[in-house]
């Protein structure tokens, strides 16, 4: 089982473009200053949820690029 920094590091290493994680305390976890990875934290776990907003998250994946950070709101 990977910890969050090797799971970035064994990610960015096998070529990944984006992360995408619901794990909201990312940021605060793991030193993103220069990641080579999009990073794209969607703010809920509630699969009924995420589903209504769909194109949303698909936009933010879609938009990541080498380093940003992107939260989506997941209303309720």
């Amino acid at each position: 089982m990977l910890k969050n920094g090797e799971l970035l590091k064994v990610a960015e290493e096998g070529g990944y473009h984006v992360f995408v994680t619901t794990d909201t305390n990312l940021k605060h976890q793991q030193k993103l200053a220069n990641p080579r990875l999009g990073i794209v934290v969607l703010l809920a776990t509630s699969w009924p949820r995420m589903q209504r907003v769909i194109p949303a998250f698909v936009a933010a994946i879609t938009a990541a690029t080498s380093g940003s950070y992107t939260e989506v709101e997941i209303p309720e």
